[in-house]
């Protein structure tokens, strides 16, 4: 909870907490402070427990932890059920980067990645041509004219 806290800002804290409520208050002021700290954590305990109760056996690894979205997503992703370790570990992104930019820049990717290339083209049926190719066009084609427009 107060990992952010330096000494200087602890120290700050202290002497502060003495000028406000002066020397003799101050160890009364912790104790009650302490005792309301846990109060509310013995509150907040019992309540889970309560609620564990009512939800019943089927929700035995319930954990409210899993209710903050950051911990629940994290926790999906690292169970294997949905087999995503397989994909992120058959996934090179370097490799498949270097295609799509051989691609795109007409080079030929099957001297840089010989068995790569060889796979996907058995897989694809073929090489795939990604080079911009100008359309043939008509003598006599206009574009279309649309007279509510104008």
């Amino acid at each position: 909870m107060f990992n952010d806290i330096g000494p200087l800002e602890l120290v700050t804290l202290i002497v502060l907490a003495v000028l406000v409520f002066g020397p003799e208050k101050l160890p009364k002021v912790i104790q009650d402070v302490s005792r309301t700290i846990r109060k509310i954590r013995d509150f907040s305990d019992s309540a889970k427990q309560d609620i564990r109760e009512e939800l019943g056996p089927e929700f035995k690894d319930f954990e409210f932890e899993d209710l903050n979205p950051k911990t629940f997503i994290r926790k999906q992703l690292d169970s294997d059920e949905l087999g995503l370790k397989e994909i992120r570990n058959g996934f090179d992104l370097k490799k498949e980067m270097a295609d799509v930019t051989d691609a795109v820049h007409g080079r030929d990717s099957e001297s840089s990645s010989s068995s790569s290339s060889a796979s996907a083209a058995s897989s694809a049926g073929g090489r795939i041509d990604m080079t911009k190719k100008p359309e043939p066009s008509a003598a006599d084609d206009r574009p279309p004219f649309d007279a509510d427009a104008t």
